[in-house]
């Protein structure tokens, strides 16, 4: 794999965003470990209104570029849940070039006119395998890909490789199913106690993740998502991906 740009999810903040730091605030500490893009997450924000312009101000002031993660699903009753477009609108007021979703309960029926409505938002629209049987299973995503590619909109897959062993399958045999598909890779290892499944960093689990990279497209963003309490903790698995990617 070459030229992939590695991104900082903030779920490696868990604890400073717990004990009262913003999202903002932690920016420049971003930049300084070498990363060149950050992905937001909604559910960290304690005053959306008053830090969505304060993270576009420091993101382009560092030069990050931003993602967004939103932890929502596109469909709900079979509907398009009506708060996309609000989201999309924070995306565009953060300057977010991508925004993630959760397909929720997709019952088959698309909704392509108003699909095409949120795709001509101006950001790129992913979804993700989440960590639930409703749509976190191979055969979800493939079902929901299927159809979205069928119809030719532009939405795109994030492949989340710890979140396969959350729901019983295999993260290899998803990777070779869905390869086709993404536009975006979230990186954990796991590991168990007490046959609980619980997420850690690279080399400290069970997971191959090195021959699931090799079977996922290159030239893609690689998101490191899991929680860690040290910036030690971070740059190993940064330099772990940049061996691996170079």
């Amino acid at each position: 794999m070459k030229n992939n740009q590695i991104v900082l999810n903030f779920l490696v903040f868990a604890e400073k965003i717990a004990n009262g730091r913003q999202q903002n605030e932690l920016l420049a500490d971003i930049k300084a470990l070498g990363f060149q893009a950050v992905e937001i997450r909604r559910e960290y924000f304690k005053d959306i209104q008053k830090e969505i312009p304060l993270i576009k101000k420091e993101a382009a002031r560092l030069g990050l570029d931003l993602f967004y993660s939103v932890p929502d699903e596109v469909y709900v009753s079979g509907s398009i849940n009506p708060n996309l477009v609000g989201y999309l609108q924070e995306a565009n007021e953060m300057g977010v070039k991508q925004i993630k979703w959760n397909i929720g309960d997709f019952n088959g029926e698309l909704h392509t006119e108003e699909l095409k409505a949120l795709i001509d938002s101006g950001v790129a629209i992913t979804i993700e395998n989440d960590q639930t049987q409703t749509s976190g299973t191979i055969s979800a995503i493939k079902k929901y890909m299927t159809a979205v590619t069928a119809e030719n909109l532009a939405i795109g897959y994030v492949y989340d490789l710890g979140n396969w062993r959350f729901v019983g399958e295999d993260e290899v045999t998803a990777a070779e199913a869905l390869a086709e598909y993404v536009h975006y890779i979230h990186v954990k290892d796991v590991r168990y106690e007490a046959n609980q499944s619980q997420a850690t960093g690279l080399d400290h689990g069970v997971i191959d993740w090195r021959k699931v990279l090799s079977i996922l497209p290159d030239n893609l963003p690689i998101a490191i998502e899991y929680p860690t309490k040290t910036n030690e903790e971070i740059l190993e698995a940064k330099n772990l991906l940049e061996e691996e990617v170079k």
